[in-house]
């Protein structure tokens, strides 16, 4: 049998580890591509000449694997058409051009911290109602893998805050400035999936996350 070594590189943490999460400029035009995530591109639900504000629904999802968009900013649709996208070539998009007001969308109140009340069918409405996708490669919506198959029995959630690439460390701090939210998400997957138990693996160079 052949032998494999591989190495390890610098982590290279050090760069970023300690500085909190900053909020970036407004953009003058936000390009929102419609096949950001794996599975049907998601259908627009605004025209050119329309006002949206941050947060405003703009495209909904087509289909069971498919997202819903969100508008990054306030402003005015100024175009629907073709744009460059990075995995696929090319795709269509809104354009969105920005009002420097980052006017907020109303949205329906956050789910309470006591999540009891709320079936597993709302969690799941809520989750794809909001687009929410993987941060992986394949940007796959979320809401399919939480939607188990019903013959199958889920006993552990492992919740992967490694984050072993080198230079990243947007896990990391979102470990320390969002516990709170960190944990009521985990225990609306918890529910959603019937776990029992829940691990959280994080590795040695950000333990003070685990604090």
């Amino acid at each position: 049998m052949a032998t494999i070594n591989f190495i390890h590189p610098p982590d290279f943490k050090d760069i970023a580890k300690n500085k909190k999460i900053e909020i970036a400029p407004l953009p003058k035009k936000a390009i929102l591509l419609l096949s950001q995530h794996t599975g049907a591109p998601s259908e627009p639900v605004v025209n050119v000449g329309d006002s949206v504000k941050t947060g405003s629904l703009i495209a909904q999802a087509k289909g069971f694997i498919s997202a819903s968009l969100h508008s990054s900013i306030s402003g005015k649709v100024i175009a629907i058409e073709e744009s460059p996208n990075p995995i696929i070539g090319s795709s269509k998009a809104i354009i969105i051009e920005s009002d420097a007001q980052d006017a907020k969308a109303a949205v329906e109140p956050e789910p309470a911290k006591d999540i009891s009340g709320l079936s597993n069918e709302e969690i799941l409405d809520l989750i794809k109602s909001a687009g929410v996708v993987g941060l992986g490669g394949a940007a796959f919506p979320s809401v399919v893998k939480l939607t188990p198959i019903p013959s199958k029995k889920i006993q552990t959630l492992i919740i992967n805050g490694a984050e072993c690439e080198p230079f990243l460390t947007c896990d990391h701090r979102l470990m320390l400035e969002k516990p709170k939210e960190i944990i009521l998400g985990i225990r609306l997957i918890s529910k959603v999936l019937g776990a029992g138990d829940v691990i959280i693996g994080i590795e040695e160079n950000k333990t003070d996350a685990i604090e």
